[in-house]
């Protein structure tokens, strides 16, 4: 399962004019953060959550949790400790940006303002 939910301030590179999905997390010292659901995708059969703090001004900081959903279909966040499963789930996730930058990219092929370069044919 891969869904890409984009924000105005995503960090994917993508103009964005419509709404997003949100979650909050709880921190540690009992503030709260909103954070703005990038992509929900899988690795080795379990699915993971990428999400950015929606007032994030430098745009590059993502947090990556395993997603899982309770009984009562509610979504669960739980940390990745483990270092070797976090490097693969960070890897999944940089791959994923990486194929919708491509994909994107071929998406404006035909747009009138790319230039062919044909220096080599005259």
């Amino acid at each position: 399962m891969s869904e890409h939910i984009h924000g105005d301030n995503c960090g994917c590179g993508h103009d964005h004019d419509y709404e997003y999905d949100t979650i909050t997390l709880s921190l540690d010292d009992g503030t709260e953060l909103e954070c703005i659901v990038l992509e929900i995708f899988e690795v080795d059969g379990k699915e993971y959550i990428a999400l950015q703090p929606q007032d994030d001004e430098e745009e590059d900081n993502v947090f990556l949790y395993r997603y899982i959903e309770d009984e009562d279909g509610e979504p669960q966040l739980v940390n990745i400790e483990d270092d070797d499963e976090f490097e693969a789930v960070a890897d999944a996730f940089e791959e994923l940006l990486d194929s919708q930058e491509y994909e994107e990219m071929f998406d404006d092929e035909f747009d009138d303002d790319f230039e062919y370069d044909d220096e080599d044919e005259q």
